[in-house]
């Protein structure tokens, strides 16, 4: 079975599974390593993945796995992971789910602008730079990134915000049980 093949019966297995538990499929693949396949997920949702989240969701797709003939009895190891920070901003969603933190946008027509991410609609985002708000059109960007604060300032945050980064790090070095982050 090819591999565009193999990851089309993997995919119509996983997606239930994925979207059932409230998240997004982001990406997945199905490659080779050795005698094995490696599956990989990225899942994300709003409000971020918490940990126990993913080894739940993994257990639930491992089982979704085993019980069909999706992988045709080949073994295989399962990664289950949340996007990291250095992943596109290609979709509103993406765009939304960073709302507060520092972006830059790549502009189609050669520009760019760095800011910090106000607004998300399915059709633009607002980015505050130097003070002033400015609306750039979806259609008019050619990416986006999230761009790393060592020393993020919670004032800029939306009203409500968590001081945290959704993902159980506030930036302190340790996580969200006071052990020490790596």
């Amino acid at each position: 079975m090819s591999q565009a093949a193999t990851r089309s019966r993997v995919l119509a297995v996983l997606d239930p599974v994925v979207t059932g538990r409230g998240y997004d499929l982001e990406e997945l693949t199905v490659s080779a390593a050795g005698r094995r396949r490696l599956v990989r997920l990225v899942v994300d949702r709003d409000g971020g993945v918490p940990l126990d989240d993913v080894a739940e969701l993994s257990r639930q797709v491992s089982e979704a796995l085993d019980e069909s003939d999706a992988m045709g009895g080949a073994p295989y190891v399962l990664e289950v992971t949340s996007p990291g920070v250095d992943r596109p901003l290609t979709e509103p969603r993406h765009w939304r789910r960073n709302t507060g933190r520092l972006v830059r946008a790549v502009l189609r027509d050669g520009g760019e602008c760095t800011g910090r991410l106000r607004a998300v609609d399915d059709d633009a985002v607002v980015l505050e730079t130097a003070g002033e708000e400015r609306r750039i059109r979806l259609s008019g960007v050619a990416r986006g990134e999230v761009q790393v604060e060592f020393t993020r300032d919670p004032a800029a945050d939306p009203p409500g915000a968590d001081a945290g980064d959704g993902h159980g790090h506030d930036g302190d070095g340790q996580g969200a049980d006071g052990d020490e982050e790596d």
